[in-house]
């Protein structure tokens, strides 16, 4: 078996498998859905909008909200494509026909980066034109010449791909799907809560490193107060990933079934 072998039959596999799919949809759903209704609502009511607000107004960020919902629905797609070998007992087949781990890890994570690199895109740049489109005539807009604006979108689509491999690193370490989504949910979710209960400082820096905060920063044109800005929050998401698959794949390699 090749490298290309395996990820030849892992593109079979998460392709074909009906969770991916719904997965899939939700993300778009969620991307394109909530970024409709947040841009229609912002619409409505820009006449009630004060000064202030207006100048601090990001239509990219306000159009891209949806990627900080759809982060779910990949994490769910990431932990998945793993855990579900696990829970069916397939993974043993799997590993017959590819006997060396780090290979079969490998092929995975290839599939799966391809493949949420193109649906995360797709949902980032298509919501955003449909955003700029709704906001256009009565709210501020912005264009993809602008440089800031185009990295803002295509990081959201980096956001979401990242995130899923986050999924994915935890799955090959937990194995179970329950428990890994259980756990990126958490991450993602119920940690900035814990810290908003913290001192001002010390949830300043509790926040900075949350997997949501450095999303919102990477979405936004503008420097987020506290947060590591744009691409210093890229660079530290992707030091994650990376430390967390290296933990996932030496794991998943040393021990049993």
């Amino acid at each position: 078996m090749t490298l290309w072998s395996v990820v030849r039959s892992e593109w079979i596999k998460f392709r074909s498998v009906r969770s991916t799919v719904i997965g899939v949809v939700v993300t778009l759903f969620l991307t394109l859905g909530l970024g409709a209704l947040v841009t229609i609502l912002t619409r409505v009511h820009w006449n009630m909008v004060g000064p202030l607000q207006r100048a601090t107004f990001d239509p990219v960020a306000t159009s891209l909200v949806g990627i900080l919902f759809a982060q779910f629905a990949v994490g769910v797609i990431g932990s998945l494509f793993v855990t579900s070998e696990f829970s069916t007992g397939s993974i043993r087949t799997t590993l017959t026909a590819v006997p060396k781990r780090y290979e079969l890890a490998l092929g995975k994570l290839i599939v799966l980066v391809v493949s949420m690199f193109v649906v995360g895109e797709v949902a980032s740049f298509a919501t955003f034109s449909m955003g700029q489109a709704i906001f256009s005539g009565v709210v501020p807009t912005a264009s993809l010449s602008n440089s800031s604006v185009l990295r803002a979108v295509f990081f959201a689509g980096l956001y979401l791909t990242l995130l899923s491999v986050l999924a994915f690193s935890l799955g090959l370490l937990l194995r179970q799907s329950a428990a890994c989504i259980s756990v990126f949910v958490s991450v993602l979710l119920i940690i900035p809560i814990i810290s908003l209960v913290l001192h001002t400082s010390w949830q300043n820096d509790m926040q900075r490193f949350s997997h949501s905060e450095m999303g919102h920063a990477m979405i936004s044109t503008a420097n987020v107060p506290h947060d590591f800005g744009a691409t210093g929050s890229l660079i530290v998401l992707v030091l994650y990933v990376v430390v967390l698959f290296a933990v996932g794949v030496s794991v998943f390699t040393r021990r049993d079934t």
